[in-house]
């Protein structure tokens, strides 16, 4: 802990990120030397060999060979804290060898690890001859007054030369000499770390761009997974309303029905009896009213769809457990399937705010940036919201997510709590 008080720019050069990086950059140099040897040598041998039939699977095992590269990078990367996916891997529509080898020479990410390949080369021998002058002449000239006495015991000379021409001859020796090379070393030492994560920073980027899936690849999964969200989202609701039905408003209108069968019988024989036990059906007839009005409100409320999102948040903020104040501020109406997101979003926060929050007051803003639909919900409760704690939030968020929506949450204990939610307008 005593370490962390000094300033990043004295402890960067002690610190093990920096010497990890340091070696990443060492590393790399005979690791893309290799693999632009190997590279270039068999994508060239099956380019050459196209006329014939074993250029195809000396080509498509060349690009093979670069995936396997790729790997290898990748696993790199994740010592310098970068997590990159690999791309989706290489199947043949038959299964075949010919499928297989035709899919690989097809695949874009194939071809990009072999643009990896070459590139990193180039790039690997600049980055590890400017990391080694900069670390190894730093920490050489820093330290020269401890091993300065070298010179004269064992080469003859007075110190470091730093100039001769056979006539004159300059040598680092004095005093004043030595403490002005260490202090040079030292502004070497200092700047080393921070030119090691700029290299490194290049690094990351080739390894996320091109050994990584393509965005094309990366959409579709995102994708494919919001689209189960939906489909588990909607199931969920036809489940709700179905038990909903069955525990309420059918329970209610079947104890009806026998109420007023009863009623029927006694019409004649016990008219003042009759006469009460349809009075007790009329209210269980507003009761079963009123539930199903509630579950149709769930489902989509109607003042949303005649009235927009500020009169259906008026009436949601109505019902909440406190004072909730709402803004809303928008040019027109988003998309209805935007809008009825936006609504049970702020639903859903409200009724955690009643159960959870231990909130005085609240307030609800709706607002409209560029093509973006904002929701922000505030109270000053306790605090404390975590997504991971049951409070709904996270199925929130991937209602959200299945519409390119973005939730973000600040919620200190002892409050107050801020939600903010981002959908497309359209």
């Amino acid at each position: 802990m005593a370490t962390h008080r000094l300033p990043v720019a004295i402890r960067a050069p002690f610190e093990a990120r920096t010497w990890r990086e340091f070696g990443h950059l060492l590393l790399g140099l005979p690791l893309s030397c290799l693999y632009f040897a190997l590279s270039i040598a068999m994508v060239s041998a099956g380019a050459g060999l196209l006329i014939t039939f074993l250029g195809i699977p000396v080509l498509a095992g060349g690009l093979a060979m670069c995936r396997g590269f790729g790997a290898v990078e990748r696993a790199r990367a994740r010592g310098l804290g970068l997590d990159v996916s690999a791309p989706a891997p290489v199947r043949g529509r038959t299964g075949g060898a010919m499928s297989w080898m035709g899919a690989m020479l097809k695949s874009g990410a194939s071809w990009r690890h072999l643009l990896y390949a070459v590139l990193h080369m180039p790039w690997a021998v600049f980055a590890f001859s400017v990391s080694v002058a900069f670390w190894v002449w730093g920490w050489a000239l820093f330290t020269y007054p401890l091993w300065q006495w070298v010179f004269p015991m064992y080469a003859g000379q007075d110190g470091i030369q730093l100039y001769g021409d056979g006539t004159h001859d300059f040598y680092l020796d004095s005093p004043f000499e030595i403490a002005v090379t260490s202090g040079v070393g030292l502004l070497f030492v200092l700047a080393g770390p921070w030119i090691i994560r700029s290299l490194t920073a290049v690094d990351r980027l080739m390894v996320r761009g091109l050994l990584g899936p393509s965005r094309l690849a990366t959409r579709v999964t995102e994708l494919e997974s919001d689209r189960g969200v939906v489909v588990d989202t909607a199931a969920a609701d036809l489940r709700r309303i179905e038990r909903d039905l069955h525990d309420g408003a059918q329970a209610r209108l079947v104890a009806l029905a026998m109420d007023l069968g009863l009623a029927k019988e006694k019409l004649t024989e016990d008219p003042e009896a009759a006469a009460l036990m349809v009075e007790e059906a009329h209210g269980e007839v507003k009761t079963a009213l009123r539930e199903l009005r509630d579950l149709a409100r769930g489902i989509h409320p109607a003042v949303l769809t005649d009235r927009g999102l500020d009169a259906a948040l008026s009436a949601v903020a109505s019902r909440c457990a406190v004072p909730v104040s709402v803004e809303v501020d928008l040019p027109g109406r988003p998309a209805p399937a935007i809008e009825g997101i936006a609504y049970f979003t702020v639903s859903e926060l409200l009724q955690n705010v009643s159960k959870h929050a231990g909130a005085r007051c609240a307030r609800v803003e709706v607002w409209r940036t560029g093509d973006r639909l904002m929701l922000q919900v505030r109270d000053d409760g306790r605090g404390g919201a975590d997504m991971a704690a049951g409070s709904g939030l996270a199925g929130l968020t991937e209602r959200l997510d299945a519409v390119d929506g973005i939730l973000a949450i600040d919620s200190p204990e002892g409050g107050p709590t801020t939600v903010t939610a981002e959908l497309p307008w359209r």
